[in-house]
Order: structure tokens, then C-alpha cells, then sequence
């Protein structure tokens, strides 16, 4: 599912026009990574939980010539699923 499938789907099973759904999907969007930005987890419970994870910076190949290339430190999201989305997908 894309993000116009997603927005399709909600503005269908709440009963409200695609362009509201659609201002609700951006909306949710923003404000988990404004969250993650600061650095703070975004639990939904019983779907998950985004959380910030730092990758540690490390040395890596150029597919192409094989030389070693440097790959800096970064900060990444990370999701894990809740348990009802878990036990949905057994």
C-alpha cells in the first residue's frame, strides 16, 4: 500500500473526503518527525512505537572500484511493532 492507497482507504472507513484524509495522513506524518527530530519515541499503542537509533559510523566498500569509502555516523528511525500488530500478522 502506497501513500494514495493509504489515504483512499482511511477517507473510506471514516467517511470523510480524500482531501481530509489526506491533510490527516500529512499531519501525522509531520508530527512524528517533528517527534523523532527531538528525539522522542512515538508510541501508537498496540500498532508500535517509532523510535531514533544511532548507527555508528564505519568503514565501508565502493561496489564499483572496491575502495574503502567512510561512512559517517547518523541518527535513523526505527520501528518496532506493538503486540496487536504482531499477533494480526501470525
Amino acid at each position: 500500500m502506497n501513500k494514495t492507497e493509504l489515504i483512499a482507504h482511511i477517507a473510506l472507513q471514516a467517511d470523510i473526503s480524500k482531501a481530509a484524509a489526506a491533510r490527516a495522513v500529512d499531519a501525522m506524518i509531520a508530527g512524528v518527525s517533528q517527534s523523532l527530530k527531538k528525539g522522542e519515541p512515538v508510541a501508537l499503542v498496540g500498532f508500535g512505537t517509532f523510535v531514533v537509533s544511532s548507527r555508528a559510523a564505519r568503514e565501508g566498500r565502493n561496489p564499483r572500484t572496491g575502495a574503502p569509502v567512510h561512512i559517517r555516523a547518523a541518527r535513523i528511525p526505527r520501528f518496532r511493532p506493538g503486540k496487536v500488530l504482531l499477533d494480526a500478522l501470525s
